[in-house]
């Protein structure tokens, strides 16, 4: 018998309920993706991005036909993502992410900073400068790890927590600029965007100068928040040298979360595993 015989013969089966658990497995195995991906997983995630992606949520409609799949699985993954906690449907069926999310992020997050901290903290050393690791909290830009250089004597009121706009400071001007390409982008983005780094002067305070580098998910695998590395000193900052330094920090600990997030997206449902430096 063909293959292509042999697997329509298997899917009526398995629509009909007329296979054995061997047999369905194998039929959901030839389902996924080249490169070891599972393919409802794939999917799944695909849809958490989306539903983030509209702050008004999406219908099952809507989301199935993004997905490119029938309604009837659309349904099927959306209910399955509610019965973890993952999205909240609302009265009026639109589909919003859910409070199930807050404790992978609420996880995440201690990792995050034990990872970053080791090279933040080279960072400093190199620069002579504090170092910083801001997230986007809405239109806000705010540290979650600050760390400064041994020694330093002149401090500055930059500190985890500190909060300011996005559009203000080379952190949240990094952010921005890491985000695709708007008609009504700042200059200051544009030119971030250009360079591969923000820097700013006397804009959160008096003398200080900032530089600060955009962290890029990709494709593959998507970071699922916003943030940037950079630094803050006086007026004796080595803007060049500076840029240089943060931009690779940048590179090193995104090498680091893809490493981790490509290796425990397969494993979302479980609980998360430490990242690990290397």
């Amino acid at each position: 018998m063909s293959k292509v015989l042999t697997t329509a013969v298997r899917r009526d089966a398995l629509s009909k309920g007329r296979v054995t658990k061997e047999e369905r497995n194998q039929s959901e195995e030839s389902n996924a993706k080249p490169g070891n991906t599972l393919q409802t997983l794939d999917r799944g995630l695909q849809a958490l991005t989306m539903i983030a992606q509209h702050e008004s949520g999406l219908s099952v409609a809507e989301l199935s036909k993004r997905l490119g799949v029938h309604r009837a699985i659309g349904y099927r993954l959306a209910t399955t993502l509610e019965s973890h906690g993952f999205i909240a449907r609302r009265a009026d069926g639109q589909l919003h992410l859910g409070a199930g999310l807050l404790a992978l992020t609420s996880r995440f997050e201690p990792q995050l900073r034990s990872a970053a901290r080791p090279l933040l903290e080279q960072l400093a050393q190199e620069t002579r400068a504090a170092a910083f690791m801001s997230v986007a909290q809405g239109d806000t830009c705010v540290a979650i790890l600050v760390a400064e250089p041994e020694g330093g004597l002149l401090r500055l009121a930059y500190r985890v927590g500190s909060r300011h706009p996005l559009t203000l400071g080379a952190a949240g001007i990094a952010i921005l600029a890491g985000r695709p390409e708007g008609s009504d982008d700042a200059e200051a983005v544009q030119e971030a965007r250009r360079a591969g780094y923000s820097m700013t002067r006397n804009q959160l305070q008096r003398g200080a100068v900032g530089v600060a580098s955009p962290l890029h998910g990709t494709r593959a695998v998507p970071l699922g928040f916003e943030a940037s590395i950079g630094v803050v000193a006086l007026d004796d900052l080595d803007v060049e040298r500076a840029a240089h330094a943060v931009v690779v920090c940048a590179r090193r600990i995104l090498d680091i979360i893809d490493s981790n997030l490509s290796h425990s997206h397969a494993g979302m449902m479980e609980a998360p595993g430490e990242i690990r430096l290397r």
